[in-house]
C-alpha cells in the first residue's frame, strides 16, 4: 500500500515511514536497506568525523540509487566539517538534532538540500518553519536517547496545529498501529529509531540487540535531567549508579564524566551493564532481529488493515 501524503512527495519515498538517525549505529548499510524497501534511510553522524561519514555515504550509494539522508548532530564537533561533506555529496535531505539548526538552514538550503528537524516543542517548530524547515519531525519523550518533556500523543497536534509544514511523528511508534496513531493526530509520516535496532544491517554489537528484545514495559529509564541534557535509556547497572549519583547531588561536571563514552561501550564493546543502551519505551514491542525491509512491510499491511476497518466502523449509518 502506497499512502500519497506530502511528505512522500517531499522525500520522493514510497511510503511514510522515516528510520531515525541513531548516531554512529545507523550507517550507509541500514539507510540504503530502508530507501530501497520504500522509506527513507538514515544515516546517523552523531560525533562522527567526516572521513566515517563519507564512507557511509558511499557504502549507501553503492547499494541504492534511492534518496537516503543524512542526520546532522548539532553538537558534533565536527558539524562544520560534516555540513560540507553533506553538500559536496549532495546529500537530497539532512535531518537535524539536538539542538536549533537555524545558523546553517540557509546554507543548507542554498545547496538545494531539503532540511528536516527534530523538535520537542511547539515554540522551535513555529521558529525553524520560518527559516524554511521542509518538514518537521515532532518528536515525543517516549524515544530513546535525548528526550523532551512533552509525550508523543500530546506534542505531534499541538505542533501540527501551529505549522503549515508537513509534520512527521516520532516517540513511541513501532508499528502499523502507531503510524495510523500518528496519521490521527495530524502527521504525515512517522519515524522509528528502536524498531530498526534490531536488524542484520545495523553497525551494533548483538548483546545490545538481545537486551532490546528483552526489554519489557517499563525497562527504560530516563536518566541526566539534572544536567539540562535527559536520556533514555534501558535499565541496567550504568543507569542505576547514574541515578544513584543525580539524586545525591552530583554536580553536571560529574555526571558527564560518569557517562562518557558509555554509549560506544554498549554499542560497540557489547557491555550491556556498564554502557548505555539507548532505547525508546516501544523496545518492549521489538520481539527479534529481521530485516529491514520486512519491517516496513509488516508495518504497512498492518497499517492498511486497521485503516480499512476502522474507515468500515466510522462510515456506518
Amino acid at each position: 500500500m502506497q499512502l500519497h501524503t506530502s511528505v512522500c512527495d517531499i522525500l520522493e519515498i514510497e511510503y511514510p515511514i522515516i528510520q531515525g538517525g541513531m548516531a554512529w549505529i545507523a550507517g550507509g548499510k541500514l539507510a540504503a536497506a530502508v530507501s530501497l524497501a520504500g522509506g527513507l534511510g538514515t544515516i546517523g553522524s552523531g560525533s562522527a568525523p567526516s572521513a566515517w561519514l563519507q564512507e557511509q555515504i558511499h557504502i549507501a550509494r553503492k547499494i541504492t540509487s534511492r534518496p537516503f539522508a543524512v542526520n546532522l548532530e548539532l553538537t558534533s564537533p565536527y558539524l562544520q566539517e560534516n555540513i560540507e561533506l553533506v553538500i559536496n555529496e549532495k546529500i537530497p535531505v539532512v535531518a537535524t538534532g539536538g539542538g536549533n539548526p537555524g545558523p546553517f538552514m540557509s546554507r543548507l538550503k542554498d545547496a538545494d538540500i531539503k532540511v528536516m528537524p527534530v523538535v520537542a516543542s511547539v515554540a522551535l517548530a513555529r521558529r525553524l518553519e520560518r527559516l524554511g524547515a521542509d518538514i518537521l519531525v515532532a518528536e515525543g519523550s517516549e524515544s530513546g536517547g535525548h528526550v523532551g518533556e512533552m509525550s508523543t500523543m500530546s506534542l505531534v497536534p499541538m505542533v501540527v496545529d501551529e505549522v503549515k509544514v508537513p509534520v512527521v511523528a516520532a516517540g513511541g511508534i513501532a508499528d502499523g498501529r502507531g503510524l495510523v496513531a500518528a496519521l490521527a493526530l495530524g502527521a504525515q509520516g512517522a519515524q522509528l529509531g528502536t524498531r530498526f535496532i534490531c536488524t542484520p544491517e545495523i553497525i551494533l554489537h548483538p548483546a545490545y540487540q538481545a537486551k532490546v528484545i528483552k526489554a519489557r514495559d517499563r525497562d527504560t529509564v530516563v536518566c541526566g535531567v539534572s544536567t539540562g541534557h535527559p536520556v533514555r535509556a534501558i535499565q541496567n547497572s550504568f543507569t542505576r549508579q547514574y541515578i544513584k549519583a543525580e539524586k545525591a547531588g552530583a554536580d553536571k561536571e560529574e555526571l558527564l564524566r560518569l557517562g562518557s563514552g558509555r554509549y560506544p561501550l554498549a554499542a560497540v564493546e557489547g557491555d550491556i551493564e556498564n554502557g548505555s543502551i539507548l532505547a525508546g519505551q516501544i523496545a518492549g514491542l521489538v520481539k527479534k532481529v529481521q530485516p529491514s525491509a520486512e519491517i516496513i512491510q509488516e508495518i504497512m499491511a498492518e497499517a492498511h488493515v486497521i485503516l480499512q476497518k476502522w474507515g468500515d466502523v466510522l462510515c456506518k449509518n
